[in-house]
């Protein structure tokens, strides 16, 4: 197989070594084949070419291709050029080197327990995420929006910019939670973050000491509980019912607790919403104490029935909420964008912390966004994915019970993208998932989401990222990946 030629090999010549160039020259090609920068097959440039590159006469380039033929290393054809042969000489040694090591020579950190999220395949039912339905963005109107900016603004968007964020977006997302969610807030308090992870990482490590010890809730997702253990939190998990975090629980415990992590609109993954009560209860207990309180607001768009519920961060008074929402649910998570708003010390600490790894965001991106907000264009695409997702909801819940009656238990949510369903206690829920990915649907049980990985005999489904119809296939092949009932159970 021949592949495309390369244009030039970088070499490092020593012209006052005893060794002649054109042997440097093969040596050089002779690593590169064992390293794996050259494969069988790959074309060498032209004689002419590489001389150019080298600052050397082209006969030295022949010599040293000449070599490295004679030797067994490429192949010459006659006007078709010179290419590293199909077996090379190490492909016939007993022992191969490898072309990198597989280890490093050195020593790792300690490693943290993380999963890998299921992601989209064509042909594959993804049901294991609550994930937006990307088929569904206003492309035209996205792409005429960043085309727009760059042709405005393009020097000042494609260099060094604000690390906290375009101002317009930040304007647009302070005006957007005004009116939607109850929170006032200015520009300077809100910082835009490659999604709602990046703002956990950087919450965690601006608020966190060694040691500190975070409340979480029981359920929940391990990449959020791994951000605060990287920031040297010990974790405490909380118990979870259909009011939402048990703040008694939280209350009785006797080692002072630095922040509480909460997702109270809904409960990821049980979907359950924070009663009022609580809420309460968690705001005064933390202004009382002096405690931060995460609050990871990740969907808040979504919600089909009853009154609309405002985040914690809207009766905040105190300044003990760090509140974390996206964009990546209502837009799409390849976009990468979340904001934090804060009291005006905590959004420093977390911009300057946000520098050393990553020093801004994609600011074309976040000014074209910005765009579709004052144009009232995402204010609309939302309006047309809760028509969406509500019908997909219902469709999801009718397929469960018209499919699986006897296995799955759901309680509808008002809100979300997601069902949390019970499963029968005879079946092996974890068992029924990996079958289900053999016949193409993916969904997890509750286990993941358990704090100590404990059996929960629950399965999260997404619902938003497929219409009706693939929903009732989905769940048909569902029903014929069931396993056998456990008879211990």
């Amino acid at each position: 197989m021949r592949h495309a030629r390369n244009a030039e090999l970088p070499i490092a010549l020593d012209p006052t070594s005893d060794l002649p160039l054109y042997l440097q020259i093969a040596r050089a090609i002779v690593g590169d084949i064992w390293r794996g920068r050259l494969r069988p097959g790959d074309a060498l440039p032209g004689s002419r070419t590489l001389a150019r590159s080298l600052d050397v006469h082209r006969n030295t380039v022949l010599a040293a291709y000449t070599e490295l033929a004679v030797e067994g290393w490429v192949t010459s054809e006659i006007a078709g050029g010179t290419f590293v042969a199909p077996e090379p000489p190490l492909t016939r040694r007993a022992t191969i080197s490898p072309a990198r090591a597989d280890h490093p020579g050195y020593a790792l950190g300690p490693a943290l327990t993380q999963d890998r999220p299921p992601i989209y395949r064509p042909g594959v039912f993804l049901l294991a995420r609550g994930l937006p339905d990307v088929r569904l963005l206003p492309i035209r109107q996205m792409s005429r929006a960043y085309t727009r900016v760059l042709a405005q603004w393009g020097r000042e968007l494609l260099t060094y910019g604000d690390p906290q964020g375009h101002l317009r977006l930040r304007r647009a997302i302070a005006s957007m939670l005004a009116a939607a969610r109850g929170i006032v807030t200015e520009p300077d308090t809100v910082l835009i973050t490659r999604g709602s992870q990046m703002a956990l990482d950087l919450a965690a490590r601006a608020l966190l000491s060694p040691g500190d010890l975070v409340a979480v809730e029981m359920l929940g997702q391990r990449a959020t509980w791994n951000a605060f253990r990287q920031a040297g939190a010990v974790l405490a998990p909380i118990e979870v019912d259909a009011e939402g975090l048990c703040v008694d629980a939280l209350v009785a415990r006797r080692r002072p607790i630095r922040a509480v992590y909460v997702t109270p609109h809904n409960q990821f993954p049980t979907t359950v919403v924070m009663s009022p009560a609580r809420r309460a209860a968690l705001l005064a207990y933390a202004a009382d104490r002096g405690v931060a309180i995460i609050e990871d607001d990740y969907d808040h768009e979504f919600r089909y029935d009853g009154r609309p519920l405002l985040p914690l961060a809207s009766q905040d008074s105190a300044g003990v909420v760090v509140y974390i929402g996206t964009l990546s649910k209502i837009l799409a998570p390849g976009l990468r964008i979340g904001f934090v708003v804060a009291p005006r010390a905590v959004i420093d600490r977390m911009t300057s912390l946000r520098i050393t790894g990553d020093y801004q965001g994609d600011l074309a991106i976040e000014c074209a966004v910005a765009e579709l907000f004052e144009t009232g264009e995402i204010g609309r695409h939302v309006r047309r994915m809760l028509r969406a997702y509500r019908a997909r909801r219902d469709a999801l819940v009718a397929a469960l019970r018209r499919e699986l009656s006897a296995t799955v238990e759901v309680d509808v949510p008002s809100g979300g993208m997601a069902l949390w369903a019970r499963v029968a206690d005879d079946i092996d829920v974890d068992e029924w998932s990996h079958r289900a990915l053999s016949l193409g649907v993916s969904f997890r049980s509750g286990r993941p989401y358990h704090f100590t990985g404990e059996s929960v005999p629950f399965a999260r489904l997404g619902f938003s990222f497929h219409n009706e119809e693939e929903l009732a296939e989905a769940v048909q092949l569902m029903a014929r990946a069931l396993p056998p009932p456990h008879p211990s159970r």
